[in-house]
């Protein structure tokens, strides 16, 4: 059965930082690609950040580049997204994705597998 644990949401004023998590299980994780979406209220979801396998390649949204980080740990099956100087437009519920395919994730098309989301919230 896989699993994507995410955690590290919560509340954090503007210009705060926070580090979200997502622990694997299940899924070969050093051969999957891993993304991070979020979902606004009354909006999409949308696609924030992707990392390759090996975590040498990493693709970001516009509105994230230059303030968010992903990377992964593949001892511990674990992807992470350091967000930095956050904005009150990056309040959403925030979704880890895995998929076989670096590509289905830029496209945000036919992804295998997602977390349950966690909420963060930025405060003005």
């Amino acid at each position: 059965q896989v699993q994507l644990v995410e955690s590290g949401g919560g509340l954090v004023q503007a210009g705060g930082s926070l580090r979200l998590s997502c622990a694997a299980s299940g899924i070969t994780f050093n051969r999957a690609a891993m993304g991070w979406f979020r979902q606004a209220p009354g909006k999409e979801r949308e696609f924030i950040a992707a990392i390759d396998w090996s975590g040498g390649i990493t693709d970001y949204a516009d509105s994230v580049k230059g303030r968010f980080t992903i990377s992964r740990d593949n001892a511990k099956n674990t992807v992470y997204l350091q967000m930095n100087s956050l904005k009150p437009e990056d309040t959403a519920v925030y979704y880890c994705a895995a998929d076989r395919s670096r590509g289905n994730l830029l496209k945000h098309v036919n992804i295998d597998y997602w977390g349950q989301g966690t909420q963060v919230t930025v405060s003005s």
